[in-house]
């Protein structure tokens, strides 16, 4: 009886560990991750896809082409989350977690300019 009561308390604590801001699709919790395009999501971009990798600055013919303005950021929104989300991109570098998790609900909040 004391060994199942000590297995039983072993995995509930590695079960209330493990959480994270995800919901048990995998999806990210919303509602805790910061999703404004100024101070957010822009920077990421702008400084994984833009301007410091150079694949998506002034000028790209890559993907979706240039990734500088939200209205160009905008229109490739659906290409930008599953590459990010996958992590195809950013192709020199990686983001982490809550970076993805900040673009991902960006996006699902509806891109705004905000």
């Amino acid at each position: 009886m004391k060994k199942a009561l000590t297995i039983i308390t072993i995995l509930f604590i590695m079960i209330a560990c493990s959480k994270t801001t995800a919901d048990s699709s995998g999806l990210p919790d919303c509602s805790v991750v910061a999703r404004s395009f100024a101070a957010d999501v822009n920077p990421i971009i702008q400084s994984s896809c833009a301007t410091n990798s150079g694949c998506h600055g002034s000028g790209s013919n890559n993907g979706p082409g240039e990734l500088i303005r939200h209205s160009q950021i905008f229109s490739a929104r659906s290409a930008i989350r599953a590459a990010v989300i996958s992590g195809r991109m950013p192709k020199n570098g990686s983001l982490t977690t809550a970076q993805k998790n900040s673009i991902s609900c960006w996006i699902d909040n509806a891109a705004p300019n905000n």
